[in-house]
């Protein structure tokens, strides 16, 4: 049974080097992505991402800056996922990326070129040029993810 979507989220920007972690999502929605997630039964927001963090990244977050915070149109693979009310954090962190092998097939440490690179490839997307097969394979943002980069103007 699918659960349903608690239309809470968070994510998390993590840079080092001039250089953001972004995951690559092997569960729909399918992209690119900041490490991210549901609020659920994580308690707070922070307490969230600072959870979600470490189960998809193994990251420890030391210190959360809010960024912004806001409801976005966006679709979820749990029931009644059409909208979610997000607070996007800068965070500090300790350790070594070690990924989920459930919930990522890869992770990066992309340059605001290669963000803007990804963010052509969402473009290209959404005008339906990439078909779905393509997009899963070699994906570019995730769509609510190019919408926050740009609202945070990454891209």
């Amino acid at each position: 049974m699918a659960k349903i979507c608690d239309h809470t989220s968070v994510g998390m920007f993590v840079w080092r080097d001039d250089k953001l972690l972004l995951i690559i999502r092997a569960k729909p929605p399918f992209g690119t992505s900041v490490p991210a997630g549901h609020v659920d039964d994580h308690g707070s927001f922070e307490d969230a991402a600072r959870d979600e963090l470490r189960e998809e990244v193994g990251l420890t977050a030391t210190k959360l800056e809010l960024l912004a915070e806001y409801r976005k149109e966006n679709k979820c693979r749990r029931d009644d996922g059409s909208w979610h009310y997000w607070k996007m954090y800068r965070v500090e962190a300790t350790g070594e990326v070690s990924r989920s092998l459930d919930e990522t097939k890869g992770y990066i440490w992309a340059s605001r070129s290669e963000i803007k690179e990804l963010a052509v490839k969402t473009e290209r997307y959404l005008r339906n040029e990439i078909s779905e097969d393509d997009w899963k394979s070699s994906p570019g943002l995730e769509p609510v993810m190019y919408e926050w980069f740009k609202q945070l103007k990454i891209i």
